[in-house]
């Protein structure tokens, strides 16, 4: 079996290890995200961190979802995941609900009782 050359492109799990200081998951506190979690940077950049949590925190200057962020750094979500939390924790960035307001109050049924009555009516 051959080693992967250097520049090749592909991703090596020694990689992901190192970015992730050995951690397969994120924190308690950001074991909710998901793809559609938006992420807002509350900092810019500074010298001496990590280059992937700059590069995580020049991308989300504006709201951008997990799954967006995933793209642009070309890196799987439990990578990621665990990078973001590693900010979370510090404060560097925020995790907002995608659909604002929306919570734990689950789907407005006045809405949804509308859409059926509309539908029946067809």
């Amino acid at each position: 079996m051959t080693e992967p050359q250097a520049g090749s492109g592909l991703p090596g799990l020694e990689r992901y290890y190192i970015l992730t200081q050995g951690r397969s998951a994120p924190t308690a506190d950001a074991s909710t995200l998901d793809v559609a979690t938006l992420i807002v940077a509350r900092s810019t950049p500074e010298p001496g961190t990590q280059p992937e949590h700059d590069a995580i925190l020049r991308w989300c200057r504006d709201p951008l979802s997990v799954a967006e962020l995933g793209a642009h750094l070309g890196l799987p979500f439990n990578i990621l995941s665990v990078l973001v939390a590693d900010l979370l924790n510090t404060g560097r960035v925020e995790a907002r609900d995608p659909i604002a307001g929306t919570g734990d109050h689950g789907p407005d049924l006045a809405l949804l009782e509308e859409v059926l009555s509309g539908l029946q009516r067809l």
